[in-house]
């Protein structure tokens, strides 16, 4: 007679996760449907951010040892985020992708942003700077 083989709770518990997050993650949720209007076709392009975790552990009590029936407690969670990145725009046989640029998200993402207006600010300070010191000993060299 052939052993049947026990399956753990927690791998359950993960294929269970994992299912329905194949359901969500089908190729209509990044490539979006078309919208059709007026000789022009949009087509919504996504990006998926999906995160998962699980853990459990094996327990005992007075009356049930380790390994026994109902000895384990567990749990998995699952976060997706959907955002959009572009369009694709379809004009008469006319392909063209256009971006779709979010607004800036953290505080580095805000500062990578102003780094050209920062760096032209400096460079024009430093430039006043060094003409006060030039201009002084301009005067007295005439």
């Amino acid at each position: 007679m052939e052993q049947q083989e026990k399956k753990h709770p927690l791998s359950e518990l993960m294929k269970t996760t994992m299912e329905h997050i194949q359901a969500m993650a089908d190729a209509n949720t990044v490539i979006g449907d078309p919208i059709h209007a007026e000789g022009v076709t949009l087509i919504p392009v996504s990006r998926l951010s999906i995160g998962v975790a699980g853990g459990g552990t094996e327990f005992s009590t007075k009356k049930q040892a380790a390994g026994g029936e109902n000895a384990f407690g567990g749990g998995s969670g699952a976060s997706a985020k959907l955002e959009p990145v572009a369009f694709l725009i379809i004009r008469e046989g006319n392909v063209k992708l256009l971006p779709v640029m979010p607004p800036p998200a953290t505080t580095v993402d805000r500062v990578i942003e102003a780094v050209p207006e920062v760096v032209d600010k400096v460079t024009g300070f430093i430039e006043k700077q060094q003409e006060k010191k030039a201009g002084p000993e301009s005067d007295f060299a005439e």
